[in-house]
């Protein structure tokens, strides 16, 4: 019978994908953070590249919108 390329994950289960999975985060656990920054900071560039974000020195020169008024805080009677 002649093999596929693709014969090899007919005999992959999920329990094995699993403990593979296990072990990469066991040894890439350090590096997972800056991973997933990287990830991030890829795709804001990417969605600022297509025109609909804005970048992230635009977001820091806006000044924060602050709320004004008074904090009214009811007592309720026990009842």
């Amino acid at each position: 019978m002649p093999l596929t390329p693709l014969a090899i994950f007919q005999t992959v289960g999920p329990l094995e994908l699993l403990i593979v999975l296990a072990v990469v985060m066991v040894i890439f656990a350090k590096r997972l953070p800056a991973l997933g920054r990287q990830l991030g900071a890829g795709a804001r560039e990417l969605k600022g590249s297509l025109g609909g974000g804005k970048s992230d020195d635009e977001d820091t020169e806006s000044e924060p919108e602050t709320l004004s008024g008074e904090v009214v805080r009811e007592k309720r009677q026990p009842s």
